[in-house]
């Protein structure tokens, strides 16, 4: 992540608010659309009519964001673009929804869940906004954190049991009982210039024996 770029003190760039009231009203959009498609229909898949309906929904609340306000483009992983402000010490994720899989309730869950473990590089929904590839994303604010280097797979796994989270096949996921947290790998994970351990970029679910087979199907490291 740009080493060696003089920015503001870890300190006062670490983000640690509470989620805004976006996500809790998206949320609450997107469990309308769940609740109604489940009574009439009988089912939760609805992924697509709650991603169309937090786009209109975005439009008619002046909560959709053009790419062109968020800074330069940097990168593209699995299911984020990332955007790097030129004007504060912020990165902006266009997430993609990739990891929800028949609805977007994961996608909630998860960044409560990231926000509650890793408050120092906390998300925060701002809007949804267009990828490249014309989809409908969720615009996530998050912290620029200084680094040294990415962290090695022991650093991280004894990071993750100080916070109480056990090694699961050998290192394939992580769990506490209550959340499973998958892709806590280096290039996911910076060792900051204070030495601490941020956790950027991670899938979380909650606890559950179907979560590995939900990764692997939409991971592209695994669905290719």
């Amino acid at each position: 992540m740009m080493d060696g770029i003089e920015r503001l003190s870890q300190e006062n760039k670490c983000n640690k608010n509470e989620v805004g009231g976006i996500l809790e009203q998206a949320e609450s959009v997107a469990r309308g659309v769940l609740e109604s498609i489940q009574a009439i229909a009988g089912t939760t898949t609805c992924k697509g009519v709650q991603i169309a309906q937090l786009n209109k929904w975005a439009s008619e609340h002046d909560l959709w964001i053009t790419t062109d306000r968020l800074g330069s483009y940097e990168d593209r992983g699995s299911e984020n673009e990332v955007y790097l402000s030129s004007d504060s010490n912020v990165v902006y994720k266009l997430n993609d929804f990739r990891y929800s899989d028949d609805n977007l309730e994961p996608f909630f869950e998860r960044i409560k869940a990231h926000n509650l473990y890793f408050p120092d590089c906390a998300y925060t929904l701002i809007g949804f906004s267009q990828n490249a590839n014309g989809a409908c994303c969720a615009v996530l604010q998050q912290p620029y954190i200084i680094s040294n280097r990415e962290a090695n797979e022991s650093e991280i796994a004894e990071e993750l049991e100080r916070l109480g989270f056990h090694s699961q096949m050998d290192g394939e996921y992580y769990t506490n009982g209550t959340h499973d947290i998958f892709d806590a790998s280096p290039n996911n994970v910076l060792v900051g210039i204070d030495g601490n351990l941020y956790f950027i970029d991670t899938i979380i679910y909650r606890a559950s024996v179907s979560n590995i087979d939900i990764y692997h199907s939409q991971s592209p490291k695994y669905s290719k």
